[in-house]
């Protein structure tokens, strides 16, 4: 079969345990783009740092961003977004805080917190990273300061090494009307407004460049991956994948320190 999308997630899918893109990885999504196939990030990551990666891969193609609550198209200019609304940010930020746990949100291109903590800083903004690609950080007391400026609050993420209390705090915000409810990694919670998913956004942009569901292909390795590999005509788990998504997938190819990503473009594309 002839694949004409392959949509790939980018933490602990397309980039290795060192946050690079492996120089086999590069090659073939090269190749799979000189014969016409669209390569999309499909990222819970803030706007600024997918379109980062994807110059670097010189890719000319649209980019799903803040787990589908953003999408850009080839030009940069969005082309869909779905932010939480005002009332539900308060409730939220009011929920994390009885529960004592860390949290930030994205708007387009920042986040924003009500602690500053220095690992959280770093992993945004890294040692060495040049002064144009770093993601500015705000610092607020009040959450009524944010929300009174009518900035558009596009996904929350929850961060704690104690599962108990994450799953506590997930049970809560089940019943908060309006949010969609996911995880990329063991130890957070991620909330977005609740039509927006990975999936969903894929499906929009599918439409727009007319390519149907059976002409995709979607790689992932976490829950936040699910609505698109469901989406997706094959849908591919990460070797280093978390189980539910293993056992979900069409198809499970090698981690992401073994050219996971490349394994597939090869077999399936080129």
């Amino acid at each position: 079969m002839k694949y004409k999308l392959i949509a790939i997630d980018m933490d602990g899918t397309l980039l290795n345990s060192n946050n690079e893109v492996s120089e086999r990885t590069k090659r073939a999504i090269l190749k799979a783009g000189e014969k016409g196939v669209y390569v999309i990030l499909a990222t819970g990551r803030l706007l600024p740092s997918a379109i980062k990666y994807s110059d670097t891969l010189d890719l000319k193609t649209p980019i799903i961003s803040s787990n589908g609550a953003i999408v850009i198209d080839e030009n940069e200019n969005i082309i869909y977004e779905k932010s939480i609304h005002k009332n539900t940010v308060e409730t939220i930020t009011q929920l994390a805080d009885r529960h004592k746990l860390y949290y930030h949100f994205y708007t387009k291109d920042s986040f924003y917190s009500n602690q500053y903590v220095e690992d959280i800083i770093e992993f945004y903004n890294p040692i060495g990273i040049r002064q144009r690609d770093k993601i500015k950080f705000n610092l607020y007391k009040d959450i009524k300061e944010v929300v009174n400026k009518n900035i558009e609050i596009y996904k929350f993420i929850f961060i704690d090494n104690d599962t108990k209390k994450l799953y506590k705090l997930r049970e809560e915000l089940k019943f908060i009307e309006n949010v969609n409810i996911c995880s990329s990694w063991s130890n957070n919670v991620e909330v977005m407004q609740r039509e927006v998913s990975k999936g969903n956004s894929l499906k929009y942009l599918c439409e727009k460049l007319n390519v149907t569901r059976e002409d995709v292909i979607a790689i992932g390795d976490n829950e936040n991956d699910l609505s698109m590999l469901d989406f997706a005509g094959l849908g591919v788990s990460m070797g280093n994948g978390n189980e539910k998504v293993k056992s979900f997938a069409d198809v499970v190819t090698s981690t992401n320190d073994e050219d996971g990503v490349a394994e597939i473009i090869e077999k399936y594309i080129l």
